[in-house]
């Protein structure tokens, strides 16, 4: 019996500790486990996932190391500056997924770190 999928959103964020490749790389590579662990995603049913980062980040691409993590080679990635607002959490890294879920599978949208108080609904 074939499965049924939706295309499905699941947003999420957290903070790097600072503006180094490591610690760029350790945010997002836990960022992405999580998004993966949270929903039961299977890794051939994420379509895209859309990073932006607040203007500090600029060592690294958080797409590029995703990519080499967890076997997402094959997903459709995209890097975004996030816009410049004054009182914006400092090292934020945010992420839109575009994955295919049951229907009635609960999303589960991961904010992480200093980044839970964007969302303390979802934490």
């Amino acid at each position: 019996m074939k499965d049924v999928y939706k295309i499905t959103f699941i947003r999420g964020a957290t903070t790097a500790s600072g503006n180094s490749v490591e610690e760029i790389e350790d945010a997002v590579v836990e960022l992405i486990d999580e998004l993966i662990s949270r929903n039961n995603l299977i890794k051939s049913n994420i379509l895209s996932i859309t990073f932006t980062s607040t203007q500090d980040l600029n060592k690294c691409f958080p797409a590029s190391i995703a990519r080499k993590c967890n076997g997402l080679d094959s997903v459709a990635f995209l890097d975004c500056q996030q816009m410049y607002v004054s009182n914006d959490v400092d090292f934020c890294i945010r992420v839109m997924a575009q994955v295919l879920l049951p229907p009635n599978n609960p999303i589960k949208h991961p904010y992480l770190r200093g980044a839970a108080k964007l969302r303390t609904d979802r934490c």
